[in-house]
């Protein structure tokens, strides 16, 4: 099964995690720890779903997106 890449950083400024799904328009989440930020981006990605299919608006597919690695 595919699903949507999810990207997931420490935030300083916010003082905890953000995550965001790149195909999904700013669908995004906050959370104290990265258990929390995944929890909470799935709900945020579930809600997002449901309103674009409500409105009849454009879903993207799934896409594999490989990870980047910062040094």
């Amino acid at each position: 099964m595919k699903d949507y890449h999810i990207n997931i950083f420490y935030s300083e400024e916010d003082g905890g995690y953000i995550a965001d799904i790149p195909h999904l328009s700013y669908c995004s989440a906050f959370g104290e720890t990265p258990e929390e930020v995944v929890k909470e981006v799935q709900i945020a990605k579930q809600t997002w779903l449901e309103v674009a299919k409500a409105q009849g608006k454009f879903i993207p597919t799934p896409t594999y997106r490989p990870t980047i690695y910062q040094v």
